[in-house]
């Protein structure tokens, strides 16, 4: 039976996960045993142990509970304590995801070993390595055996690198695979929407249902920890959801709501407490966000994942970064670059506003069957 062991850290690798261990229990239940690791990258209740109990995701198998602290701590720690799981568990393939200094750390631990690793979400790139996120998915996956990528765009990255498209099995490091297999994010928007349907009270929760709302969601430091920036995004959102009377719904990471404390100028403060279409809540569970995202009008964030699953629900997003890994969304005219401007985020507004009926959702992220595709590839590769 093929061992693997899976490391997350983060909540969206939390809820990525969820796909591939679906798709094991479903479909690979007697070829892959796999052995689940969490850092404690994120250990508040909200932004991890809810996604576990809602989403069907066992319990891990390891709890390394590093916690916050600065990017160098942080990895260092990582790496230290999933060097030990490594060695103890000596699986056949490390699973990571995404960008995260998890993702980082578990390849940096991995590779002095010689344990082959399975990128998913490889080949992303923003072409911006200010970003602590370029960085660290770079290095993954220039260090894996296998290189999962949910888009055309990603392979051409991998391909533009050096990676070959033709290498054939047994892979290594130095002969590595890669594939385009669509996105686990999409499989699991399309097998988690019934159930947020049926379990979400969050629309009637905040007297959304049957109206017309805004979603919004800011996080990344860049944002949060810039005082000009974090005013002129929510200057503009202040002016949108006031002046034209429609709510916007803006569940917020702790980071967020704590650079808000001490960072959003007073005069803009109280404009928002007195505005009654704005509502900033704390973070929410991720059958909320499913359907916050699916009933929405318009989606704005800062989120790699919230972009592609305004994409999913076919909703448009104004993207609050100077750049995005995403870029079909942007090339397909279903995202716009407006960064932390409060002009180019109303403009933006506008336009979709008039043109969101003329917008085209094609099916770039597959058919929703990746975690599949990737369980098999493992297995058939060993």
């Amino acid at each position: 039976m093929l061992k693997i062991v899976t490391i997350i850290g983060a909540r969206p690798q939390i809820i990525k996960a969820a796909a591939l261990s679906r798709a094991i229990r479903n479909h690979f239940p007697d070829k892959i045993k796999e052995v689940l690791v969490h850092t404690g990258q994120h250990y508040d209740n909200n932004m991890s142990q809810v996604f576990f109990d809602e989403l069907g995701i066992p319990e891990p198998d390891y709890n390394l509970e590093i916690g916050s602290a600065s990017h160098g701590r942080q990895t260092g720690r990582m790496i230290e304590r999933i060097e030990e799981v490594l060695l103890e568990e000596s699986p056949d393939f490390m699973v990571v995801y995404g960008d995260t200094n998890s993702t980082l750390a578990a390849s940096i631990a991995a590779s002095k070993i010689q344990t082959p690793i399975v990128h998913i979400e490889a080949g992303l790139r923003s072409f911006n390595k200010k970003m602590p996120e370029e960085i660290n998915r770079i290095m993954c996956d220039h260090s894996s055996t296998m290189l999962f990528t949910p888009t055309p765009t990603g392979l051409k990255n991998l391909i533009n690198e050096g990676f070959s498209p033709d290498n054939k099995a047994p892979f290594t490091a130095d002969n590595p695979g890669i594939f385009h297999c669509g996105d686990v994010m999409l499989d699991n928007s399309l097998y988690f929407k019934q159930f947020a349907n049926e379990e979400s009270s969050i629309l009637r929760d905040l007297n959304l249902s049957g109206k017309q709302f805004l979603l919004g969601t800011i996080h990344r430091d860049n944002n949060t920890d810039q005082p000009e920036r974090l005013n002129s995004i929510f200057s503009a959102l202040n002016l949108i959801s006031g002046e034209n009377e429609i709510t916007l719904a803006l569940p917020l990471h702790p980071r967020t709501i704590k650079a808000m404390e001490s960072k959003i100028e007073r005069s803009l403060s109280i404009k928002m407490s007195g505005n009654p279409f704005l509502k900033i809540i704390p973070s929410v569970s991720f059958l909320d966000m499913i359907m916050l995202e699916s009933h929405c009008d318009m989606i704005f964030t800062d989120s790699g994942g919230v972009q592609k699953e305004a994409y999913f629900f076919h909703k448009p997003c104004i993207i609050l970064r100077s750049e995005t890994e995403w870029k079909e969304i942007v090339d397909e005219g279903n995202g716009i670059i407006a960064d932390a401007n409060q002009q180019a985020m109303i403009d933006a507004y506008h336009y979709f506003q008039t043109n969101k009926s003329m917008l085209n959702f094609p099916p770039i992220y597959g058919d929703g069957s990746a975690a599949e595709f990737i369980c098999a590839a493992m297995v058939k590769r060993v």
